[in-house]
């Protein structure tokens, strides 16, 4: 088993990597995760910002889903929410 900060780094690259995929597929939208996986994109940002509150990090609603969506939520309901 590989140590703490090799499965942190692990882990890391895993969440870039789902975070990056959901990126690419704005045509999936957060309900229908929501039905299928039961998390959508707001979930990531609640878990984000919860992670960064953990930690003593302040970061807004609206900063934690702009990491998750690669834009500001607003942007990216007036392009891409049916």
């Amino acid at each position: 088993m590989e140590g703490d900060a090799s499965k942190t780094e692990l882990e890391a690259a895993a969440f870039r990597a789902l975070v990056e995929h959901l990126r690419t597929r704005p045509d999936v939208q957060n309900k229908e995760l929501m039905d299928l996986a039961g998390f959508c994109r707001n979930c990531l940002s609640k878990w984000y910002r919860a992670a960064a509150v953990d930690r003593g990090i302040e970061l807004t609603d609206d900063d934690a889903r702009a990491r998750i969506y690669g834009m500001p939520y607003a942007e990216w309901k007036a392009k891409f929410q049916r």
